[in-house]
This record gives structure tokens, C-alpha cells and sequence, in this order.
């Protein structure tokens, strides 16, 4: 790569209402080299994202005008960011609070009060997901039934319908299609989406699932492709 045109800094959308800490987060963030836009009401960090692109989504889960759940959901259904990673910053330490931001549609999640070293990891973290190649760079499309999944187009079609997924939904999908019959654990699963740098716990892949399921299903609490192996884990229907 020629010197004289260095790499343009990533950009970071940073939704916190509380002062104090979007100042901390953002220079931090800035030390990380990257390009940080704060905003910190829900209301006009949805208008952004509809508006703007950016390659990471760091966002409160309690905001004035939008809450943080609220608003991931507005991301995800409607927005310039649709599969722009996001990583949800909660004050509460309840397993249900932190399963509904995964649900919301949030890639991760950190507690609140959280380590600057352990921001910065996790920040990293969905970077790296963020810029490497979805399945490998060149990965053989998956045909099952008809779903049709190619990494090159990093596309997924259920007969002629398109479905819009994120990064993590996308891999999720491309392992269990591209084995199918084969049961993954949780565990596994955890490796071959989210790779080593993550803290993401097992309890992500079933909300992921959940996710996907609500994607691709006709009625998700029957799916008929991605289905439940119970004291297992998961696998994609046989043919």
C-alpha cells in the first residue's frame, strides 16, 4: 500500500447521554485512531444512522428519547447500519437485561462500570470481525433447498426472497447451511463466529439463533432449517 494514502480511520458512532463517560469513551477511542461521532439522545442518533455510515455502533442501553434496545431494533430494521457491529453498554448486571440486548440485535455487550483496557479489547474485537473476509474470502457458495448463501456477495436468498443479515447472523448461517446435518455445540459455534478475541458467552448463540431463526423461519418456534439438538446443541436440517 502506497504511504503517501494511509488507510482512512474507521469510524464510531458513540450514543451515551452520561457525560462523563462519553468523554471517556471517546478519547479513548481516538487514541485507538479511530474517527468518533457522539451523540447523546436516541432520537437523533437514529436520524445519524439512517443518515451516515460507520463501522462500529457503541450505544447506552438507557437513553432519553430512544432507549438503547429501542434503538439497536431501528438500526438493525432501517437504517444505513443494518450489519454494522454494535456493542451495548449497560449499568445492569441481570442475565435478562444483557440477553435482551443480544436480542435487540447487539453484537456485545459490557457492563457498566467497565475497564478502559476492556473496552478497548472488545472494541477491537468487532473491528477485526468487522473487516475480515465473512467465511473466508473465497468460500464456495452453500445451496440447501432453497437457501442459497454466498460469501463472495456476502448474500442470502430463501427462494427469490433476499434476507438482510448482520455479520455474526450471516457466519451463523454460512456454518450450519455449509454442514448440514452436522451438530455444533454452543461452544463450537462460539469459535466459528465469534473466534478467539471475544467474551461473548454461549448464551449469545442461542440468541443469535433466535435472531436468525426470526429471519429465515415461516414460524420460528417450528423452524424447519436450523434446528435445536436438545443437551447438544444446534444443526442445519438434513437433506
Amino acid at each position: 500500500m502506497d504511504a503517501s494514502h494511509p488507510k482512512t480511520p474507521a469510524r464510531v458512532l458513540l450514543v451515551e447521554d452520561d457525560s462523563n463517560i462519553r468523554e471517556l469513551v471517546e478519547l479513548h477511542l481516538q487514541l485507538e485512531g479511530l474517527t468518533v461521532v457522539s451523540k447523546s439522545d436516541g432520537n437523533d442518533a437514529l436520524a445519524l444512522a439512517r443518515s451516515d455510515t460507520f463501522e462500529l455502533i457503541v450505544l447506552d442501553l438507557m437513553l432519553p428519547g430512544l432507549d438503547g434496545v429501542t434503538l439497536c431494533r431501528a438500526i438493525r430494521r432501517d437504517s444505513r447500519n443494518t450489519d454494522v457491529p454494535i456493542l451495548m453498554l449497560t449499568a445492569r448486571r441481570d442475565e435478562v437485561d444483557k440477553v435482551l440486548g443480544l436480542d435487540s440485535g447487539a453484537d456485545d455487550y459490557l457492563t457498566k462500570p467497565f475497564g478502559v483496557r476492556e473496552l478497548v479489547a472488545r472494541v477491537r474485537a468487532l473491528l477485526r470481525r468487522r473487516r475480515r473476509p465473512i467465511a473466508g474470502e473465497h468460500a464456495p457458495s452453500v445451496q440447501a433447498g432453497p437457501l442459497l448463501v454466498e460469501p463472495a456477495r456476502r448474500q442470502a436468498r430463501l427462494g427469490d426472497r433476499e434476507i438482510e443479515l448482520t455479520a455474526h447472523e450471516f457466519e451463523l448461517l454460512y456454518v450450519l447451511a455449509g454442514n448440514r446435518g452436522i451438530v455444533f455445540s454452543r461452544d463450537a459455534l462460539v469459535q466459528r463466529v465469534w473466534g478467539e478475541d471475544t467474551h461473548i458467552t454461549v448464551r449469545s448463540v442461542d440468541t443469535l439463533v433466535k435472531r436468525l431463526r426470526r429471519k429465515l423461519e415461516k414460524d420460528p418456534a417450528d423452524p424447519q432449517y436450523i434446528l435445536t439438538v436438545w443437551g447438544s446443541g444446534y444443526k442445519f436440517a438434513d437433506a
